[in-house]
């Protein structure tokens, strides 16, 4: 009798410990989105294939992340009284496009100045200026860019006195379509004092005529006399490009873009960050932004733009420092290790003497910046590894000594470094077009980042191997001699100089076709999807050190997603060109959904 009434008490006890356990059990957390009925590709890939090794039915997001991804019966359980639920109606998504290199207020610029985007010949080009002086102010300047002469009939770069035709009384200043050289009127050289005594600053070059007259065309830093004069735009102007830019990149599925500004000066290119903050502030930001900084700003500047917005901030902060070691193929002003295949007199016009640029980025390393230099051509691409090399060395010897220096961006992002681990530099040279064998060994050696763009293959393609010769040509836009190396891929648009959707640099990538199918260039080179969409997400997370946080559709990570009316990864390439986008999501919240 006493051993019943003994069981029945540790029942009873059992009962109610079983109560008070439950009770104090948390419920279940309940998603504030979820996104049901979708073909889902996580971005979860084989590390040695790169093959998708998960798709999903639906996501479940919380505070801004993704709290859950898998079957639609799983993830409707995560539905609470509150949970918006979004039916994606079979439709792909992918995660964000994190765009790796652009310049987004000037983008925003050339949709509200004279856009030269497209024009396809003199007498077009000449045109849109004409109508834009129409309703132009009375001595107003007239600026623009886009312009390429390589697709018009006649392929000469145009003269000042080509525009003086349209003006004379309107300072006029109009940028190539690669931002590396410039055509000015006889009013613009005037207002800038640049006259047949002018000498050619150093890393530039003023284009001249058999008489010594001044052509109008300006190489590099010879622009910056006429930008000097041209009145800057207020706080007003540059918000509404900065906003017009930020729509573009919704309507394109881009989520985060890391972003040179404005890339002709260093003061308007801070004053845009700020703008950028202020926009933050109200909660209007629709893309995560990693704003690079001058290279050549003095350190101390650096330090002080660097501490003036949390890096854990993950829809704004600064990045990497920005520098440029040469020009553009189009305008031949690469820096190339031989001459041109088009022109034996020109090598281009290199940007540093190599000293003070090892100096200056050893300084600047020791300091915790992640450098990327711009450079296109081979002698570039070599001198920015010399400059990398010179710094490793540099830190890592320090680094046993024991200061234990390490880049601020490793320090504060998600993405953090393990103590006394190997120094995480993740050192970046962004286009890196023309490379040879031996430079793409050291890109593996120093850990180096190829930060490239796809799409300008489409454009250039016309006309690279003209510059380069068939040799250098055949290890030139080299996407898969990286790949097989193991060297990091992170790629981008370059918007404004190409458009801003991805999809043609998804299709050069994993074509090397013109959009019209009719010309190759080296397909060897040529990607498959899987690679080149992990280039667009996870590879441009991991150059801006975000790897942790963007790239995948993966439980934690932020929930920056984008919905395609097609399967890229399983239509023809062809098709991925007239891919559209019917919503973008960044941290849950839709930014942009077709009509």
């Amino acid at each position: 009798m006493k051993m019943t009434i003994l069981v029945f008490l540790v029942a009873i006890v059992a009962i109610a410990m079983t109560g008070i356990r439950a009770q104090n059990l948390p419920a279940q957390p309940k998603a504030d989105i979820i996104f049901l009925n979708g073909n889902i590709y996580t971005g979860v890939v084989d590390a040695s294939s790169f093959h998708a090794i998960e798709r999903a039915e639906a996501i479940a997001v919380s505070d801004g992340r993704v709290e859950a991804v898998g079957r639609g019966d799983q993830i409707v359980k995560l539905k609470g009284p509150s949970t918006e639920v979004i039916d994606l109606g079979g439709h792909f998504v992918m995660p964000g496009f994190n765009d790796a290199h652009m310049h987004l207020a000037d983008a925003g610029f050339q949709r509200l100045t004279v856009d030269l985007m497209g024009v396809k010949s003199l007498t077009e080009f000449r045109e849109r200026i004409r109508a834009r002086v129409q309703d132009a102010g009375p001595g107003e300047w007239i600026v623009g860019s886009g312009w390429d002469q390589t697709s018009w009939p006649v392929k000469e770069l145009p003269t000042r006195w080509d525009i003086d035709e349209v003006t004379t009384d309107h300072p006029v200043f109009l940028e190539r379509v690669d931002g590396h050289i410039a055509v000015a009127n006889t009013r613009a050289l005037q207002l800038a004092s640049i006259t047949v005594a002018s000498k050619d600053p150093a890393g530039g070059k003023i284009d001249r005529d058999t008489t010594g007259q001044a052509t109008g065309i300006l190489r590099e830093t010879a622009r910056q006399a006429v930008r000097a004069v041209i009145p800057r735009p207020n706080h007003d102007k540059r918000r509404q490009a900065i906003e017009t830019g930020l729509q573009d990149l919704a309507r394109s599925g881009i989520t985060s873009a890391q972003d040179n500004s404005d890339s002709g000066d260093s003061k308007l290119s801070w004053d845009d960050f700020q703008i950028f903050e202020e926009i933050e502030r109200e909660g209007k930001l629709t893309a995560r932004i990693t704003e690079w900084l001058p290279f050549n700003d003095p350190l101390p500047t650096l330090q002080e733009h660097r501490s003036a917005h949390p890096q854990s901030d993950n829809w704004l902060h600064t990045g990497m420092l920005k520098a440029y070691m040469d020009g553009s193929l189009g305008s031949r002003t690469a820096a190339l290790l031989a001459p041109y295949a088009d022109d034996s007199t020109n090598s281009g016009l290199p940007q540093y003497e190599q000293d003070e640029l090892t100096r200056l980025t050893k300084e600047r390393v020791n300091a915790g910046f992640q450098i990327g230099f711009h450079a296109i051509g081979d002698k570039g691409v070599q001198m920015a590894l010399d400059a990398f090399s010179a710094a490793i060395t540099d830190r890592v010897g320090t680094d046993r000594v024991g200061t234990g220096l390490r880049p601020v961006q490793a320090e504060q992002s998600s993405a953090k470094a393990t103590p006394n681990a190997a120094p995480d530099f993740r050192l970046r040279i962004e286009h890196a077009q023309v490379t040879n064998p031996l430079q793409v060994a050291k890109f593996k050696q120093f850990k180096v980042i190829a930060s490239m763009q796809p799409n300008h293959l489409l454009t250039d393609m016309n006309w690279a191997e003209a510059r380069l010769g068939p040799k250098r040509a055949a290890h030139s836009y080299a996407w898969v001699e990286f790949m097989k190396k193991g060297v990091t891929l992170a790629f981008g648009t370059d918007y404004p100089v190409e458009p801003v959707t991805p999809f043609r640099g998804l299709y050069a990538a994993v074509t090397r076709k013109s959009e019209d199918g009719k010309k190759k260039y080296y397909p060897e080179q040529k990607l498959n999807m899987e690679q080149a969409i992990a280039a667009y997400t996870t590879g441009s997370a991991f150059a801006e050190f975000a790897e942790k946080d963007k790239g995948t559709l993966a439980p934690g990570m932020l929930a920056d997603l984008v919905v395609l009316d097609m399967d890229i990864t399983s239509v023809a390439p062809e098709k991925v060109l007239r891919a559209k986008v019917l919503r973008t999501v960044v941290g849950g919240k839709t930014v942009y959904q077709a009509k």
